[in-house]
């Protein structure tokens, strides 16, 4: 792999990670957009049986080629990088600036379910009824309110991996998914306490189901590539309502610091956002990031055009 291509996946890891210290935003629509996201899936995918043998028989450079592993190093090395370098930027924004903030991220989503369109196919009744589908499930999660579950070993290991899952699902926020399960703040205290036997079972479900999901998403991909794509859409167009900027909080709880969050939150108008805060809704400054959000994406995609043209010449 040329440098130029490893600094390039790094960059596209990076932004991956940004989106996944976002709340709602997730890392799989970057993946997605950035043209790495069957590739990252079909890399995931080969940690099997074969890669297994290869780490018993200590066969390291096979293992390396079979998993793909100069491709997932640098995905992983620029998520790791956004995230440690990032957290505390994203979280200033979010808190002291969240229309602005939000207003980006919609237009982004919006720029970017366009941009997915392009790579069905055919569409027909078929992929226009899987389209409805992957929004009506979107939009579902985004409005539906958390529930009291167990805090039993199996129940811990089955929130990891549906939340892992749906970290590389585009449109769907892997920590929305914990909150949903009622596990966000029981495995977040569980990271500040240092709890070991509770974070060691998250992580084991969460490679379990990164692993065996990535092989049902690829296989999918490969199969059934134009109703899949619909789907994975539908998820993007759904997820707009979680990243819709004036909000009023409709339920609250106490994060791990004590502190009081909104966790379901009802979309309202700008009008009505400047009549209940008492506060500017930002909607000149919330228009022109959407914009901004919007031609982002549209800029890297002629970046994406403009390389391959000349790896091509």
């Amino acid at each position: 792999m040329k440098i130029t291509d490893s600094v390039l996946l790094v960059l596209k890891g990076c932004a991956m990670g940004m989106a996944d210290v976002v709340p709602g935003v997730s890392g799989g629509t970057i993946a997605f957009i950035s043209g790495i996201y069957e590739e990252l899936i079909d890399s995931i995918r080969r940690v099997d049986a074969t890669a297994l043998k290869l780490l018993v028989r200590l066969r390291f450079g096979e293992l390396w080629r079979h998993v793909n592993g100069s491709f997932l190093f640098c995905v992983l090395l620029g998520i790791a990088i956004a995230i440690f370098s990032l957290a505390r930027l994203m979280t200033y924004l979010l808190e002291h600036h969240p229309i602005e903030i939000w207003s980006f991220f919609f237009g982004l989503i919006i720029a970017s379910a366009l941009l997915v369109a392009r790579q069905v196919g055919h569409w027909n009744w078929r992929t226009v009824a899987a389209f409805a589908v992957g929004a009506a499930a979107a939009w579902w999660i985004t409005v539906a309110s958390p529930t009291e579950t167990p805090n039993d070993w199996w129940f811990v290991m089955l929130s990891g991996a549906i939340a892992i899952c749906a970290m590389i699902l585009p449109g769907i926020s892997g920590a929305f998914i914990l909150l949903l399960l009622g596990k966000y703040q029981y495995i977040m205290q569980a990271v500040v306490d240092l709890n070991i036997p509770v974070m060691a079972i998250f992580v084991v479900g969460a490679a379990a189901g990164i692993v065996s999901f990535s092989h049902l998403l690829s296989w999918l991909l490969k199969h059934w590539h134009d109703l899949t794509v619909s789907v994975l859409m539908g998820f993007m167009v759904g997820s707009l309502n979680k990243v819709w900027p004036w909000k009023e909080p409709v339920e609250t709880y106490l994060d791990s610091h004590g502190e009081l969050q909104p966790l379901v939150e009802r979309n309202i108008t700008p009008g009505h956002f400047e009549a209940l805060y008492d506060k500017p809704s930002l909607l000149a400054q919330a228009v022109l990031l959407c914009i901004v959000g919007f031609l982002t994406i549209y800029g890297i995609e002629l970046l994406a055009r403009i390389i391959v043209k000349k790896r091509e010449a």
